[in-house]
């Protein structure tokens, strides 16, 4: 989980200045940039180092309290002296590397002990699921694609296809961990009284396919990141077919002062890009949103005026500085914090 924080960090890190067609329900919105989307699939493993650590760290050990968790035997063995009792599951948490045991169980610890782990696993697939989805709609739209082997086949059929298989591996292991999480709730809500025996054979499928499949997934992740491939050039060619259209607010206000309307110019644009948008619609033609703008003597913009406005750079807002901040003051201390974790390389087949 950590070099998968690392590699994103530096593909962050790469990627921070250049402009991308942001998107809000898959829909064109405001610009983004490549680096900026990628802090958004590291922060949610930056959360779920955060819950794995804190679960780790919490975690107790059951210690030795006997047939229903009263101890009861150790009183007859001791002749009831109270304080060897209690010597005893201290030093069985030291020996065992916890730093406690939990106070109180029946014959088991507490099965909502399962539950927390697994949760911490099913964090993980759902920010691996989500990471995947995005590469595949980008792949989609090739604006960024997985790694691709040399003699790799993307499709057995069509020869040409390159299919984001590996993302598509990690959907489909991370949908299962989410679903595995249920075992152990369930298990958990159902344990009657001290202990029962139902609990066993589910654990025992649910917990070790839970950890396999989400090392399989955070391999796989590593593998998909270690090897991202970013095509600028078809980004910029679809930043800029919509970006007039969101630049329609620069525009208005260029052209009011250079002494128009704002409450007519208003009017205008609307119709305008109202008239650019059946044309890319309806007719498959390209965005002449500008170029309609600049016919119009009403806004008194000349198409030189007009491209200065286009500007990537002008709509991404701070997410340079987003990136910078986010790397410098959360990502860096945790890769110094777990340096001796970092090196983790993945080979993955395909």
């Amino acid at each position: 989980l950590v070099n998968v924080i690392f590699e994103l960090a530096k593909f962050a890190g790469k990627y921070k200045e250049l402009p991308t067609l942001g998107f809000t329900h898959f829909q064109p919105a405001q610009p983004t940039t490549v680096g900026k989307r990628a802090t958004l699939w590291m922060q949610e493993f930056e959360m779920d180092l955060e819950d794995l650590e804190y679960v780790l760290g919490s975690l107790k050990l059951l210690g030795s309290k006997g047939t229903t968790g009263t101890q009861a035997s150790f009183l007859e063995l001791f002749d009831g002296d109270q304080k060897t009792i209690d010597k005893i599951d201290p030093m069985i948490a030291e020996k065992m590397g916890f730093e406690a045991c939990y106070p109180v169980s029946g014959q088991t610890y507490s099965r909502k002990v399962d539950t927390r782990v697994i949760n911490v696993l099913a964090g993980i697939a759902s920010s691996a699921h989500k990471f995947s989805n995005d590469i595949r709609l980008l792949q989609h739209l090739k604006e960024v694609e997985e790694p691709f082997e040399k003699s790799q086949i993307g499709s057995s059929a069509m020869a040409y296809k390159r299919n984001p298989m590996r993302s598509e591996r990690i959907a489909s292991l991370s949908r299962y961990v989410l679903a595995d999480s249920l075992n152990p709730a369930i298990t958990a809500s159902v344990q009657w009284f001290e202990r029962t025996l139902d609990d066993s054979a589910n654990k025992r499928l649910s917990i070790p396919e839970g950890f396999l499949a989400v090392d399989g997934i955070l391999d796989l992740c590593l593998n998909v990141v270690d090897g991202l491939v970013v095509y600028p050039k078809v980004i910029e060619k679809h930043l800029m077919s919509e970006l007039p259209f969101m630049a329609t607010e620069n525009i208005m206000m260029d052209a009011v002062k250079a002494g128009g309307d704002r409450q007519e110019l208003h009017e205008r644009i609307r119709k305008l890009s109202m008239e650019a948008g059946r044309n890319v619609k309806e007719k498959g033609l390209d965005n002449n949103l500008l170029e309609l703008i600049s016919q119009d003597d009403g806004f008194n913009l000349s198409p030189e005026d007009l491209q200065k406005i286009m500007d990537p750079v002008k709509y991404v807002g701070r997410s340079k500085e987003q990136v910078e901040a986010y790397l410098k003051n959360v990502i860096d201390p945790l890769l110094e914090k777990n340096k001796k974790e970092l090196g983790v390389k993945a080979e993955i087949n395909v």
